[in-house]
């Protein structure tokens, strides 16, 4: 078990404290106070006023609901996504009592770096840090962590290196954690153009193309129409969504996180020996209900979840929700959001 005040050592940089130091601020408090209902319902549903916090390397920016004193979950997005992806589903979880944090990840939305001179890491170690550091900040000791696409990825590091800080998890698409030297090895034909977007980042085009903000509009729509082939999601949904990737280190962090997984940039020293722990795939002893699309073209066969079952060794439920893609959390924000309140029974 690695302590995690080592880990939010590691995350240091120049100037940069780990503690929350937004002056007169109680603990868990932002720069605003009022808890943001949500407005609208299903994929309409948006947060209300958002609250801002700083926490290790980021001033991050979140929405909050249910009661303050209520048992925490944090839900945590992915890419092309941001935070109105659990718009639908959290409030659920907030009749139901628990206190639901859900932040803006380096590189999106009103989240930003604390100094000038940070380096637009999106490495899995780097992004876990960030929530480590939010949980401190927010004096949340532990949590439900839930999240699906690199929220997923997020949530399962946190689970397998400090489980500590975790009551139960919930990702969607099972065990994702990076393991660089087994990427290397050829997938099928079919998996591999389910990722063409990963090798088109690692090109001068595909930075083009994210540099861009017509061009990134189109992509990213694309994608996540690809991903979600059942989903007829409108212009404003996507345009409320989009918005976030308008964050200045959006585009350093997001082709970052896909040319450090491909080999193709180097993470930082400071995170190595969490790499290295991360590459021997170590299991994940917190309860843990894994949640699937059955439309989802990164589900693994068989869509039961044995691929990855064995890296699960505490109470532990597979649930399948059919023609549901990949953003599963605002394609079934009910079915999600059963999950989450379901695990924490667990």
């Amino acid at each position: 078990m690695t302590s995690t005040n080592t880990f939010t050592e590691a995350q240091k940089g120049p100037g940069v404290t780990t503690a929350a130091t937004t002056s007169a601020h109680t603990p868990g408090a932002s720069a605003t106070r009022q808890d943001p209902a949500t407005e609208g319902t299903g994929a309409h549903a948006s947060f209300g006023s958002l609250k801002r916090i700083e926490a290790g390397l980021l001033d991050v920016g979140y929405a909050e609901l249910g009661p303050a004193d209520g048992p925490a979950v944090v839900l945590l997005h992915g890419w092309p996504y941001d935070i109105h992806n659990f718009a639908g589903a959290a409030p659920h979880m907030a009749a139901e009592g628990y206190r639901v944090i859900v932040p803006y990840l380096r590189g999106f939305g009103t989240t930003r770096f604390r100094s000038d001179e940070t380096f637009g890491n999106g490495q899995q170690v780097a992004v876990a840090l960030d929530i480590i550091a939010l949980m401190d900040a927010l004096r949340i000791g532990k949590a439900v962590l839930a999240g699906f696409d690199w929220g997923a990825r997020t949530a399962t590091v946190v689970g397998a290196l400090w489980p500590e800080r975790r009551t139960v998890l919930v990702p969607v698409s099972g065990y994702r954690i990076t393991d660089l030297r087994d990427n290397l090895r050829p997938k099928s034909p079919e998996a591999e153009r389910a990722w063409w977007y990963m090798f088109y980042f690692g090109t001068p085009r595909g930075e083009n193309a994210m540099e861009d903000r017509a061009t990134r509009s189109d992509l990213t729509r694309y994608l996540r129409k690809r991903v979600s082939p059942t989903w007829d999601f409108d212009d404003a949904t996507f345009a409320r969504t989009a918005a976030a990737f308008d964050n200045p280190d959006h585009v350093a962090v997001v082709l970052h996180y896909y040319r450090w997984r491909l080999g193709l940039a180097d993470g930082e020293r400071r995170y190595d020996q969490y790499e290295e722990r991360l590459a021997a795939r170590p299991v994940v002893t917190v309860p843990t209900i894994a949640i699937d699309g059955g439309s989802d073209p990164f589900t693994d066969p068989p869509v039961d979840g044995s691929a990855w079952r064995d890296r699960f060794t505490g109470k532990y439920e597979h649930r399948l929700l059919k023609d549901v893609g990949h953003n599963l959390p605002q394609e079934a924000p009910t079915g999600f959001a059963q999950a989450v309140i379901d695990a924490g029974r667990l």
